[in-house]
């Protein structure tokens, strides 16, 4: 799995002109799901995503997770395959790696289903809808997570 992770004051996504989801203070999150991931990828990700140390504390240092914000932090997770594009060869990207969409589906509530259980405030997007994301950036601080895994499917062991 790969993640394209931004601190946001405030991000929502729209589907068909309806707000999906919403969060104020939090992470916006950009997911993409390789075909070789599975449960243990998801279980990581989330842990990864709740544990992930991007807001100030009083001395103005990255120390806080989006679990010290609560009550107000929250996590949107928005499925995106674009994300698993590998551009190495060529201009197109290649999407042969990103996960099928019923599995992708199912990884993706999963990683949600994770966040949300640890009580973080938790709004996701539309598993393969049209969305439109608007997000107001906080610092600007963008991180990329990646599950520790290789591209051949041999994994190590996420200790988050």
């Amino acid at each position: 799995m790969r993640a394209v992770v931004q601190r946001v004051s405030w991000a929502e996504v729209e589907v068909e002109g309806s707000v999906r989801g919403r969060i104020d203070r939090g992470l916006m999150v950009l997911l993409g799901i390789h075909d070789s991931d599975g449960e243990q990828e998801a279980e990581f990700m989330a842990r990864k995503l709740i544990g992930l140390r991007v807001f100030s504390d009083e001395a103005g240092k990255m120390n806080l997770a989006v679990t010290d914000l609560s009550p107000t932090g929250g996590v949107l997770v928005v499925p995106n395959f674009t994300v698993c594009g590998d551009t190495r060869k060529g201009r197109r990207p290649s999407y042969a790696d990103a996960a099928r969409p019923e599995k992708g589906e199912a990884l993706f509530e999963l990683v949600c289903d994770r966040i949300a259980a640890s009580a973080v405030p938790t709004a996701r997007g539309v598993f393969g809808a049209h969305m439109h994301c608007r997000l107001e950036n906080d610092g600007p601080v963008t991180v990329i997570v990646e599950t520790p895994s290789d591209r051949t499917g041999s994994r190590s062991s996420p200790d988050g």
